[in-house]
């Protein structure tokens, strides 16, 4: 009889017919590598066109729905892009590492041609990761307006001093911090920067909202894991605040602004390979924690 584990990766099997490969610029080494796949796919007969993350043609493409797989050759930081510019579009993304980590990536670079071929021959299968959605609002107006695979964090601007929020949960109080931040972080983000603010690791699958305190003074100093589909409002109680979103440049708040979070309407899509245990293998090395 198969295995609850060979069930569920057949059920979710996929096999494209139009890749696209992108690289990310920074990712120097990536660039020739990305040739290779060119070629080998070639070889196989697929014509996939092969450009930078940032290339407007293929971003275009993309948003079109012209590919049905996205290549990514970097790291987690390239990943984390192709998510974003993936997710509304629904096209999987397959990640080869060229980074230090890889927390997002399940092949690394002498696996590629092995796993390819097992993608084609229909033994991947989807997986799909929450996002956030997230308001800016001032005075009842949305000043803006984000898409977030790992977090978005409400944190101290330039001054070394700490900031006062307050937050609510489906619009009821849930307490309030005297803090340097509060991330609120997807299930995937709960191995980012959550991670090193002491939040705890989620598995990739949960659709959970994680609010986790940076460096809070005399407040709840405990992450806390919000209910599937809850939504989040941070209230800015101070100056000096700025919010940031899956890392991107700060952008400043005023007190009495306010950030909504809550689910997007859309998720990332990753292909994987064998079963879903595959993340607490991965994290397991990435940990440095000895195999058992």
């Amino acid at each position: 009889m198969p295995t609850q584990s060979i069930i569920f990766r057949m059920s979710d099997s996929f096999i494209p017919k139009k890749p696209v490969i992108v690289t990310y610029p920074r990712v120097t080494d990536s660039h020739a590598e990305a040739d290779l796949i060119v070629a080998f796919l070639k070889a196989k007969g697929f014509d996939a066109p092969c450009g930078s993350l940032y290339d407007e043609e293929l971003r275009t493409r993309l948003k079109n729905k012209e590919f049905d797989v996205l290549i990514a050759v970097g790291g987690d930081g390239t990943m984390l892009r192709a998510g974003h510019l993936c997710a509304p579009s629904g096209v999987p993304i397959l990640g080869i590492n060229f980074g230090r980590l890889g927390f997002l990536i399940q092949v690394e670079r002498g696996e590629w041609r092995e796993m390819l071929d097992r993608l084609f021959k229909g033994e991947a299968w989807l997986e799909h990761r929450m996002m956030l959605y997230v308001q800016h609002i001032r005075a009842g107006e949305t000043l803006g307006n984000w898409h977030a695979l790992n977090e978005a964090a409400v944190s101290r601007g330039a001054n070394v001093k700490s900031i006062h929020l307050t937050a609510s949960v489906d619009g009821r109080l849930l307490t309030s911090y005297v803090c340097d931040g509060l991330i609120a972080s997807t299930a995937t983000g709960s191995t980012a920067y959550a991670l090193a603010a002491g939040g705890p690791i989620l598995p990739p699958d949960l659709r959970n909202i994680l609010l986790v305190p940076i460096a809070p003074h005399l407040s709840v100093d405990r992450a806390v894991v919000l209910s599937e589909g809850s939504s989040v409002s941070i209230l800015v109680r101070s100056e000096n605040t700025v919010i940031s979103v899956d890392g991107q440049a700060p952008m400043p708040l005023a007190e009495d602004d306010r950030v909504d979070i809550k689910a997007a309407e859309y998720t990332a899509q990753f292909v994987r390979f064998g079963d879903p245990g595959y993340f607490y293998r991965n994290l397991n090395e990435h940990m440095n924690t000895p195999q058992i």
